[in-house]
């Protein structure tokens, strides 16, 4: 969406603005902008409890709202570096509900991806149509990009994305155009893309593809109300399967529904219809809803971004995902909203009544001397028999009768808070989610839907609720108040694990950080998953920031006073403890600083613990205080960082010799692509203790982003001197070392792919050998090193390696 190319700074206040200049952007590998400052769990005044905002800058609209393996995922036009609209990132959320959000790291950065990163869809591609899949993840495919669409694609869960073909526009249609939308058209098995642009008048193009990649132009839809966001998604009639109608809609939510035949759509009428009566602008309450992808159960769930709420460090919200239907009326079909049923998750307390008759006396009321700060309101009104002009809700109302909102139901005009919603059978049903910043209003079970921002007063004094009648009396056929629950704090932004939630602190404080989750504490702290074990390989990185030690803990007890934990020790060991007894400890020289991996494999009494994946334990004990107890994380005596805990993970694959040693750069060991992965602004090594003259070396490579990632043989021990054999984004694969190319092979190299490549050395005789390929694609000749240390590099990103294998 590029609407809001206009200033907005504490105010939202209109101004156009010619399209902005390209950013610089940090290093790939590096967001400066996350974590973002703490944020009082997300407890500030007018931030809502269970209406998603990002943890700190501006946001807009919803971009490529996706399910994916147990997650759904938010991404979000953002920018991170103030309150206002300027160069946009793609923000990221995940959920395991639609319900409880956790920040993630930015998804898309400029610089990092090319092109103006404005709005767009994602999509799952669970068959690897577009053959990106490189592990076990399917690819998650984005579509972004003005005047032309580029794709990104993340191919380990949507943690990392790279660009496809350089940001190569994939269409480019005629005038200003942006904000693709991408669907499965399970009829024709193939995808949709529609995109707005402005040639010849408003309207989109549609397109058709097999792999996502590969488009052809099919038809425009014009129309001169579609403005930018489109929207298009099949939805059945009353439930009916066989009575399906396609909904097209823009930024503002007005849609036509209409039939499409896989290349045209034919809309039922002209005139649009607003399935959201709120200001429906860039300025307004909603604007840019989008629909999820990949639903698990066929639902179709909307987002939109709601402009007005901000605070002192964050500007804009989602509203509250609905599902969306589609019903007969007289006038046609018509698409209703409705809160999901998730939502029961946050309800914390319920009160109901049934059969009350409403009047002017405040008596009456059922509501009185109730307060509530974040809540939910279902009430259903008899105005057929009512004499009531008009009856609703006061919220956050005060004693002295002040009160932030009213909701008002008219019976004269039929309206409910100055909207049109006329009865069914002779009944009004209203439904109000109250947050701090949001109030969203549903009527006749989503026949109408109102999404606002108010600034509501949670104070204590503030939080009455008031059901009032006005000119006579209504009978209150039935009520529920559902007090909510915030939706914060469930998941962890920055640690990657694969241990469940939620986690709790048993000590010191604990927060994020960029490298993982980082413990600060005077003595002994302790960060616990909800994951219990027995038997176990447990591992992770630990890094030292500050004070004496970092620490895997397992088999510990609720307040882990109990518990086995290693850890590396500044004083130089690397020590097995539990309360009162050090187990075991073995040499070795930790520096604070540098990130270390260790691995516990615990069967029984027999505990042995490796470090930086030797194949040999440093030590290896027997103890039998606990058999069995949850898995975390441990700090002493200063501030530590964890990350990549992983419980029987398949970790980095090696039959070289450790503990392996880094030189430059940072390396560690992920969850989400097996191997060890390699982080450097320029090149980093990462060594094992195998030496070896002549070989057959090999492993797996993968560019996650950045330039190459390579084997390294031959190496002295500062990795001065070495051999280097790359796969380099620039379409080469290399072998060079300090101060020469040694030879090239052009051939396509793509980030996200994993490649094999093999070393044959003998001598002065290097061959490079690709994909499995028995004739080398390098055969050179060199005499400058003849013997050294095997290992690995990566070169300006980030890159991983698995598998490396000496044969």
């Amino acid at each position: 969406m590029r609407t809001v190319r206009f200033l907005l700074v504490a105010a939202l206040v209109a101004g156009a603005l010619s399209a902005a200049a390209p950013a610089a952007a940090s290093p790939s590998s590096d967001y400066p902008e996350f974590p973002y400052p703490a944020t009082a769990a997300y407890d500030e005044p007018f931030r809502g409890q269970f209406h998603f905002s990002s943890r700190s800058g501006w946001m807009n609209d919803v971009n490529a709202p996706l399910y994916y393996n147990g997650q759904y995922h938010l991404f979000y036009q953002h920018n991170p570096h103030g309150l206002g609209w300027d160069t946009m990132h793609w923000g990221h959320a995940t959920s395991p509900d639609l319900v409880h959000w956790t920040q993630k790291p930015v998804a898309l950065e400029p610089g990092a991806h090319p092109g103006d990163l404005f709005s767009g869809a994602g999509v799952v591609d669970t068959t690897n149509a577009s053959g990106l899949k490189t592990g076990a993840d399917a690819p998650i495919v984005v579509f972004t990009g003005t005047n032309g669409v580029s794709i990104a694609y993340s191919t380990d869960g949507a943690r990392t994305f790279q660009s496809y073909d350089r940001g190569r526009k994939v269409v480019t249609p005629t005038g200003t155009s942006r904000d693709p939308k991408v669907l499965w058209d399970a009829a024709r098995g193939r995808w949709v893309m529609v995109v707005w642009s402005d040639g010849g008048g408003n309207g989109v193009n549609v397109y058709t593809s097999a792999n996502l990649l590969d488009w052809t132009y099919r038809s425009r839809y014009a129309a001169g109300w579609l403005f930018e966001c489109p929207d298009f998604f099949p939805l059945p009639v009353d439930g009916n399967a066989a009575n399906v109608r396609w909904v097209m809609t823009d930024a503002s939510g007005e849609y036509v529904t209409g039939t499409f035949d896989g290349a045209v759509f034919t809309p039922d009428w002209t005139a649009p219809q607003r399935m959201d009566q709120g200001r429906n602008s860039f300025d307004g309450t909603f604007y840019a809803g989008l629909t999820f992808s990949n639903m698990p159960d066929g639902r179709t769930v909307q987002m939109a971004w709601q402009p007005g709420n901000r605070g002192g460090t964050w500007t804009g919200n989602a509203s509250f995902p609905v599902q969306l239907g589609l019903i007969s009326t007289p006038a046609g079909p018509r698409v209703t909203r409705f809160p999901v049923a998730e939502i029961a998750s946050l309800r914390q307390g319920t009160t109901t009544w049934s059969n009350r008759t409403i009047t002017t006396d405040p008596a009456t009321d059922p509501f009185a001397g109730i307060t509530a700060d974040t809540y939910e309101i279902l009430a259903e009104f008899d105005v057929g028999t009512a004499t009531a002009t008009q009856f609703g809700f006061q919220l956050h109302r005060r004693a002295d009768g002040g009160h932030d909102r009213a909701v008002v139901y008219d019976r004269t005009a039929q309206t409910l808070y100055g909207a049109p919603l006329a009865p069914l059978n002779g009944r009004v049903k209203v439904r109000l989610l109250v947050d701090r910043g949001q109030l969203e209003v549903f009527g006749n079970d989503g026949r109408l839907s109102f999404t606002d921002n108010v600034n509501f007063n949670s104070a204590a004094g503030s939080q009455g609720i008031r059901l009032f009648a006005t000119g006579g009396s209504v009978r209150l056929v039935s009520a529920e108040l559902h007090r909510l629950g915030s939706a914060w704090g469930q998941g962890q932004s920055t640690l990657e694990s694969n241990l469940a939630g939620p986690w709790r602190a048993a000590g010191g404080s604990w927060g994020d950080a960029a490298t993982g989750k980082r413990g600060t504490a005077s003595g002994d702290a302790f960060y616990l998953s909800n994951t219990t074990a027995a038997d176990l390989t447990y591992e992770g990185d630990v890094t030292i920031a500050s004070g004496t030690a970092a620490a895997l803990t397992f088999r510990a007890n609720a307040d882990a006073t109990q518990h086995y934990t290693a850890n590396v020790d500044a004083s130089g060991v690397v020590k097995l403890w539990r309360p009162g007894r050090v187990i075991a400890t073995a040499p070795a020289a930790v520096v604070p600083g540098r990130t270390y991996h260790l691995k516990v494999v615990a069967a029984g009494a027999s505990i042995k613990v490796y470090l930086d994946h030797g194949t040999t334990p440093v030590i290896d004990a027997t103890d039998t205080a606990y058999s069995s107890g949850y898995l975390g994380a441990n700090v002493f005596n200063g501030t530590a960082t964890v990350q990549n805990l992983t419980l029987n993970g398949p970790g980095f694959a090696t039959n070289l010799a450790g503990p392996w040693q880094p030189v430059g750069g940072t390396w560690t060991t992920t969850t989400a692509r097996a191997g060890a992965r390699g982080t450097s602004a320029g090149d980093t090594f990462y060594l094992s203790r195998t030496v070896a003259a002549d070989f057959t070396y090999e492993g797996d490579l993968t560019i996650v982003n950045g330039t190459a990632a390579a084997l390294t043989f031959r190496a002295n021990a500062d990795a001065t001197q070495h051999y280097t054999a790359n796969i380099d984004a620039s379409g080469v694969v290399k072998l060079w070392r300090p101060g020469r190319d040694i030879a090239t092979y052009p051939t396509a190299i793509v980030p996200g792919r994993t490649y094999h490549l093999k070393v044959v050395a003998s001598g002065a005789s290097i061959k490079l050998y690709l994909g499995g390929g028995t004739t080398p694609v390098i055969d050179a000749t060199d005499t400058a090193y003849s013997s050294g240390y095997l290992g690995a590099n990566v070169y300006d990103g980030t890159g991983v390696v698995q598998r490396l294998t000496r044969g």
